[in-house]
Parts: structure tokens; sequence; C-alpha cells
């Protein structure tokens, strides 16, 4: 299972988006899509799970969740916007998280890339892809690809998409 991962689109698409997640079975957006359009759009490249960031309004709200878990080819997955870090994860979802930790921890809001295993919470991954939209701090734009198979997660890529 070929998997794009996006967040924090802030209602901007690059174009270059649909090019590296064509070959993808799913594409997940970590919140703060902006718009609907964007779900739209990445439904056009492949099936989409999200769940809403603080900017987004009712319209993306009344369709995505705050919360997202869920069975990926035998990785238990948890997703949410807000999420935070490994070792200083968000009152919101901390106790949710360490009562039944996942295999894999997706967040986005900081705009910060970041992938690492945590051990302190039973070796799950974590992943935050970055920012992919124009607004925010960061320098760069960036989103991720990975794959699953089996309970496996492997063949992690960060991609560039160029300057915010």
């Amino acid at each position: 299972m070929k998997i794009g991962l996006i967040s924090d689109t802030h209602s901007y698409l690059d174009p270059q988006v649909p090019e590296y997640f064509a070959d993808c079975d799913e594409i997940w957006h970590a919140g703060d899509f902006g718009t609907l359009k964007i779900a739209e759009q990445l439904r056009e490249v492949a099936p989409l799970r999200g769940v809403y960031g603080n900017i987004d309004g009712q319209d993306i709200r009344q369709e995505f969740p705050r919360i997202l878990r869920f069975n990926a080819d035998g990785v238990q997955v948890f997703m949410t916007h807000i999420g935070g870090n490994p070792g200083r994860y968000a009152i919101p979802i901390r106790q949710e998280l360490y009562s039944n930790v996942p295999d894999l921890f997706i967040c986005g809001h900081s705009h910060i890339l970041k992938i690492a295993r945590d051990k302190e919470a039973g070796n799950l991954l974590f992943m935050n892809p970055g920012a992919a939209g124009r607004h925010g701090f960061q320098v760069e734009r960036t989103i991720v690809r990975f794959q699953i198979e089996a309970g496996k997660i492997f063949d992690v890529q960060v991609i560039i998409l160029g300057k915010r």
C-alpha cells in the first residue's frame, strides 16, 4: 500500500503534489485543508482520508473528524491535527494515545517536518509531514510518501516541494 501524506495546505495545493502522489493507493491529510477544494483535488488523485485542523471551517469539520483511527494493512494508525511531539504530546490526545498506543501517529499543525520513533510510547512511529502550503513560517514546503505492507512501514520518502 503506497501512502501520500500531506498537511497544512492552507487552501493551496502545489501542482507537483498530484504528480508525486499519482501512484499512491491513498492520500492522508493531517488537517488545515483550508478549503474543501483541496480535498476534491486530492480525491481526483487517490482515495482520501483526513482530519480537520484548527483553521478549517464547518464544511470541512462536517466531512472530516478531529481524530481518525484505522488499520491500514496491519498498521494501527492514529491521526489528528494538533498532536505535539514525542515526549510532549498535546494534552487533548495524550491520554487516548497512551491508553491505546498505535503503530503510527500522524499529526500536522507545527509546520515542522519530523519523523521519529518514540520508544517511550511503545516504539510508535511519529510522522508530521510539515506544511505543504504557502502560509506559515516554514522555510520549505514538504510532503511524505511511504509504503505499508503486512504491518510494516517502509520506504519513507520526504519530498521538498520548494520554498514557502
